[in-house]
């Protein structure tokens, strides 16, 4: 068998298994926020009603205080702002409130939560 007939069998089974590796990075992707929404829903009170105000120590702060750690790099700050931003569109939480959480916990994620906010300019 030729060089150009084994090349040519072969691409049809490179591009799938590409597009096998592609949709599994979105599967990863999306599974990936799943820890941040997690960490979200310890405040899904508040970002629902807008009240109880959280407070240090409170398990919705703690989980804040887990994100700003993830939060460590631009990369790290960009996902979570994604997976922040994927919140607000799936479950419409009070603005006000997801907006105020972090300060309400002492903590900044270095950028703001807002339906608004490109992800993709956080430095």
């Amino acid at each position: 068998m030729g060089t150009n007939q084994m090349v040519s069998k072969n691409v049809p089974k490179i591009i799938g298994l590409l597009m096998l590796l592609s949709i599994a990075s979105l599967v990863s992707a999306a599974d990936e926020c799943s820890a941040v929404t997690t960490l979200v829903s310890t405040c899904s009170t508040f970002i629902t009603y807008g009240s109880p105000d959280p407070f240090p120590g409170s398990p919705c702060c703690d989980a804040m205080i887990s994100l700003d750690l993830i939060s460590d790099s631009i990369d790290n700050r960009r996902y979570v702002c994604r997976c922040l931003m994927n919140v607000i569109t799936t479950y419409n939480p009070n603005g006000t409130a997801i907006a105020t959480l972090p300060g309400f916990c002492g903590v900044s994620f270095g950028f703001t939560v807002d339906p608004n906010t490109d992800c993709n300019f956080i430095v």
